[in-house]
């Protein structure tokens, strides 16, 4: 996988396959990065980066598929990241037992986004956040 080609389809709003890996889940990360840098969206760097990181292992640990897919759309005052998979399960808020190290990916997303929600697709579910883009005047 060459990652410049990669970051070049998804800057270019296609959708992208990944391996449903856990390791995978920090290349999404590195991709989303380097799209919003290209977008300069600089103040969605981390916000970003760490929803799209929550998504991603969502679709890895409980999806069972062979391969997700990653999508950023960007329309004025709006950014949208789409992770896709093949499961047609979607997505709950879920309360996690106080100390666990897992259960909080939703919450998280539902807490930094402006909007989420899930879709589904004639093969599976796309679940996508949205977060509003401040542009400078």
């Amino acid at each position: 996988m060459h990652f410049g080609r990669l970051c070049a389809q998804v800057a270019a709003e296609e959708e992208v396959f990944l391996p449903s890996r856990p390791e995978l889940v920090g290349t999404a990360r590195r991709v989303v990065l380097t799209v919003l840098q290209g977008w300069r969206l600089h103040q969605l760097l981390e916000v970003g980066e760490l929803l799209t990181g929550e998504l991603m292992a969502n679709a890895v640990r409980h999806t069972g598929g062979r391969t997700i897919g990653l999508r950023l759309t960007r329309r004025p005052g709006w950014l949208r990241v789409e992770v896709r998979d093949s499961s047609r399960a979607l997505p709950c808020l879920v309360l996690a037992e106080p100390g666990s190290e897992t259960g909080h990916g939703m919450l998280l997303v539902n807490t930094l986004a402006e909007r989420w929600g899930a879709d589904l697709l004639p093969r599976g579910k796309g679940v996508w956040f949205e977060l509003k883009i401040r542009e400078r005047t």
